[in-house]
């Protein structure tokens, strides 16, 4: 399968990736598409008049040679959905991208991935969240993806190049801009360890409409998204959800109550559609990314056992260690105590850091 026909079907005027995967479902590939009739498409479930018409165009086959010779002189690679360099989180999304265009240095598929999200409008509360959060994420083995876009986002990639951490802007446009263009020398700096990513083929404006397309790479890109401060309504928001929809993790950090750039955050965490951290020390027990920092887990072992434990927290303990994690109903039943009791003891390991509080009244062992 050449790379032609691969960007032409993408270039296919009212087929995006799921009537996309449809033709390549009932066709088998890519050729098979191209070389049927009229009469062979009009049979496909769902493809009516007007998209076949389009598919027997032969306008997008120029099209697609002039994005190849676009690609070629600027050294982009082209990811088809089979490639082995293509995104395998971002494969399992039933709506991922056929094609990526990607330039860069760094592999798309590492060990742990991470998306971090915002307002535009950084707050200096969420510049420091941010910048304490990246700072904690260096020894961690992970790769930092967001959308370049002012605010959270841009500070997200500037920290992780700082840091050198590896970090990934996701674009709402071809790779023949940068938008903004405050942000082309940090572009430019994120090559060297990182990359630029995106599903619109070159002369694509970033107009609006695109973001939200946009969105759903950076959710689908990452093990957990983070969203550090947003406002009740906007992209964060957004991306939160499609990272819910993709039964992906999703994390947001507190705010006070009467500011406008945490309502989004306190809202996600208030409708359990996220997990409320702190610090990135509450990233690594719910994402259960304790191995790599192996020095600190033995010094909590360690002084998990010098702690002199009641003869009840270590009963929740014991307990806790074989279930992994429980809702405090479990407890209540399983240990038969008052709901007071247990919420006495529950308060006291976690105030001594041997438990955590998870969403949904569940506990886990730190």
């Amino acid at each position: 399968m050449n790379k032609l026909q691969q960007i032409a079907l993408t270039k296919i005027r009212g087929v995006g990736p799921k009537t996309a995967r449809l033709l390549l479902d009932h066709c088998g590939s890519v050729d098979a598409i191209f070389a049927a009739d009229k009469k062979e498409l009009l049979h496909i479930p769902n493809i009516g008049q007007t998209t076949v018409a389009s598919i027997l165009s032969k306008n997008h086959i120029d099209e697609a040679e002039k994005e190849l010779q676009f690609i070629e002189k600027h050294h982009i690679d082209v990811l088809w959905t089979d490639d082995p360099q293509y995104p395998k989180r971002l494969k399992q999304c039933e709506d991922a991208p056929l094609v990526l265009y990607y330039k860069g240095h760094a592999a798309l598929n590492p060990k742990r991935c991470v998306s971090i999200v915002g307002t535009r409008n950084a707050t200096s509360y969420g510049k420091r969240i941010c910048e304490e959060l990246v700072e904690g994420l260096q020894n961690l083995d992970v790769q930092i993806i967001s959308g370049l876009a002012y605010g959270i986002d841009v500070n997200a990639h500037r920290l992780a190049v700082r840091h050198h951490i590896p970090t990934i802007g996701v674009l709402g446009h071809g790779l023949d801009r940068i938008y903004p263009a405050a942000h082309r020398e940090l572009a430019s700096r994120m090559l060297d360890e990182g990359g630029l990513l995106t599903e619109f083929p070159s002369g694509t404006n970033p107009d609006r409409s695109n973001f939200p397309a946009r969105n759903r790479i950076i959710a689908g890109l990452a093990d957990v998204t983070i969203v550090i401060e947003a406002a009740q309504k906007g992209g964060a928001l957004i991306t939160a959800e499609i990272a819910n929809s993709y039964n992906r993790d999703v994390c947001a950090f507190p705010g006070a109550i009467d500011q406008e750039y945490s309502a989004g955050c306190n809202y996600l965490i208030k409708t359990n559609r996220a997990h409320l951290i702190r610090h990135v020390d509450d990233l690594r027990y719910l994402m259960d990314w304790n191995s790599t920092l192996q020095s600190k887990k033995q010094d909590t072992q360690l002084s998990l056992l010098s702690m002199a434990l009641s003869k009840d927290q270590q009963t929740v303990y014991n307990y806790l260690k074989d279930k992994d994690h429980a809702p405090i109903d479990a407890l209540v039943n399983d240990l038969d105590w008052p709901t007071s009791k247990l919420a006495m003891i529950l308060l006291e390991m976690e105030m001594n850091n041997i438990i955590l509080s998870l969403p949904g009244k569940c506990y886990k062992i730190l």
